[in-house]
């Protein structure tokens, strides 16, 4: 049997704190080539979680600690879709080949997720054109209008248009 404690979630917590990117996974799956890829991530409001797409998989996101906004986009950017876990919702599965981008709005926050595996690291065309990198200065912008962002909102770099 395998479990993830009320200890493990804030240990979770404590090392996405010190981690240069601001979260940390801890994995159920045994190995990265299993097809079903099931994981609690902790992650701080400082992470950036750049909008992407998983083309031949959706994604089923639930909170155990913490909530989060989990927005959806059409391919200019406009978000077509709005849910905030932990504050009325439950779980959000993204459809395979939907842009989706996850912000956290409590320290200490830990999501759990679900999607098809094997793991395979992203490639740049799995990242919105439209998005900042993330070591672009514009990425704390974006992340900033994640928080407000709904449905009909489009980023422009600048805020709403």
């Amino acid at each position: 049997m395998k479990t993830i404690s009320i200890d493990d979630l804030s240990s979770l917590s404590s090392q996405a704190e010190q981690s240069p990117r601001k979260r940390m996974n801890r994995n159920l799956h045994s190995e990265l080539s299993d097809p079903i890829q099931r994981l609690a991530i902790a992650m701080e409001p400082d992470t950036y979680i750049r909008p992407h797409r998983h083309l031949n998989s959706w994604e089923l996101l639930t909170p155990l600690r913490g909530r989060f906004v989990v927005l959806t986009f059409d391919d200019d950017g406009v978000v077509i879709g709005r849910a905030v876990l932990g504050e009325g919702v439950c779980v959000v599965e993204t459809p395979a080949a939907t842009w989706h981008a996850v912000l956290s709005l409590d320290t200490g926050g830990v999501i759990f997720e679900v999607k098809h595996g094997p793991y395979a690291p992203f490639k740049e065309e799995d990242f919105a054109s439209w998005s900042p990198s993330a070591d672009d200065d514009a990425q704390k912008e974006l992340m900033h209008w994640f928080r407000d962002a709904e449905v009909g909102h489009r980023w422009s770099g600048c805020g709403v248009r």
